[in-house]
């Protein structure tokens, strides 16, 4: 349990007016006087021992299990830290340094893998605007795709570093930290939404046939950027309503998470109906061409061969394109839910599975950009065609000579000189 600091201070102030209601009883010998630190009530202590307390179980990362400790000197009073020459308590047992270690492998894990998968959809995104031939509806679903993810894991990076490993930030609780938390939901809700248009496309392409291709962009658009603009306000709204969900730059969980979790998971859930709707449609037209007999006619026999292989060469090229897409749609499914899955069977803290899950999680969450640029991207035979087709290209070019231009100056001039001394000989 997190808690915040209006909390703090009122347990702090109650720990510190029961500390001194209780009257001293000192017996023989040397002590030294009880005294609060600020967190915890130390009482009188004999001289020339140790005084081992329990950590607080209000401050943020303390394991209260554990125990901090206070020497009591030779001569009566408390130990002084020898930088700053004041009473100090040590607080640093109260942290598990296993724990400790495992949180900053995960979180490189996170910063690795995000840095990979940013670098690959950065890559991607050229591709995609640098090449003419790539500018069909269904790649520029991709190219706002391949956007919303690349802001999502330069977010992420920005997050990490200057949020997670900056305590300074998050007890400071500035109001930049918090919007970067509400840009950060934006940018990892329109990942799933714009996944989900992804499939959506594909239905529209396949099932429903009257919409032009125009109207289609106009509602996707809508959906990609602008359902998740007003789910996110509500996440928003609900936590700013709410005082204990505004503290720590809000790297708590929220009872509102579900406000994101919900919208999410039924955009999953529709493209997975999309997704099996599509492949139903899919198999129904190549179990139908398969059926397809030619033409009993012999009136025109070589007219009707040639129209059937057009068609079968279309109808060919056509379902390859569709299955390819629907494939990589498939995978991508599971592929961008899986951490929100994965999040439903969290272990608790301190099991054997934590570190695995943690791992799991890391891992998952952090190359699933990587991922959407080898199956949309890296993988794709448009792209690849492209980029081949430019490599031959520049290849070519690297073979010509330097002085093409002046070499067919030089030809023009020699069958010029040719030209003329064939009129002087006829004259």
């Amino acid at each position: 349990m997190i808690y915040t600091r209006e909390e703090i201070d009122n347990i702090t102030a109650q720990i510190k007016k029961e500390c001194f209601a209780v009257a001293e009883n000192y017996t023989e010998g040397l002590f030294c006087p009880r005294e609060f630190d600020g967190w915890t009530c130390l009482n009188a202590t004999p001289a020339g021992t140790v005084l081992h307390f329990p950590c607080p179980y209000f401050q943020l990362g303390f394991d209260p299990k554990r125990t901090a400790h206070r020497p009591c000197l030779e001569n009566g009073t408390w130990f002084r830290h020898p930088e700053t020459n004041k009473q100090w308590s040590n607080y640093t047992t109260c942290v598990d340094l296993e724990d400790f270690e495992m949180r900053n492998q995960v979180n490189l894990i996170y910063k690795a893998g995000y840095m990979i998968s940013l670098a690959a959809l950065l890559l991607s995104l050229f591709i995609f605007f640098y090449f003419r031939s790539l500018t069909c509806t269904r790649i520029q679903i991709h190219k706002n795709f391949f956007i919303s993810l690349a802001i999502n894991n330069l977010l992420w990076l920005i997050w990490y570093e200057a949020v997670l490993d900056n305590h300074t930030v998050i007890n400071e609780n500035g109001i930049v930290c918090q919007i970067l938390h509400v840009v950060l939901q934006y940018f990892l809700v329109t990942t799933y939404f714009w996944g989900f248009c992804e499939g959506l496309y594909l239905y529209t392409l396949l099932v429903v046939t009257f919409l032009t291709e125009s109207k289609v962009m106009v509602c996707l658009y809508m959906i990609g950027w602008g359902v998740p603009a007003l789910i996110v306000s509500v996440y928003a709204s609900l936590r700013i309503s709410t005082n204990k969900d505004t503290d720590y730059c809000w790297i708590q969980e929220s009872i509102y998470r579900w406000t994101l979790i919900i919208p999410v998971g039924l955009s999953m859930i529709a493209n997975l109906i999309f997704l099996i709707t599509i492949v139903r449609v899919v198999l129904t037209k190549l179990h139908a061409a398969q059926k397809t007999t030619p033409s009993n006619s012999f009136k025109d026999k070589n007219a009707s061969i040639r129209s059937k292989r057009s068609t079968v060469l279309s109808d060919t090229a056509f379902s390859e394109r569709t299955k390819k897409a629907v494939r990589a749609t498939l995978i991508l499914i599971p592929l961008i839910g899986l951490q929100y899955v994965v999040m439903i069977v969290r272990p608790e803290q301190k099991t054997t599975w934590e570190y695995t899950y943690e791992l799991t999680e890391a891992i998952v969450a952090s190359s699933q950009g990587l991922c959407v640029a080898l199956l949309f991207c890296f993988c794709n035979g448009e792209v690849t065609a492209a980029v081949r087709k430019k490599w031959r290209q520049c290849r070519l070019s690297k073979k010509r000579p330097w002085n093409s231009c002046s070499g067919v100056t030089s030809v023009s001039r020699h069958r010029r000189n040719l030209l003329d001394s064939d009129l002087l000989n006829q004259k």
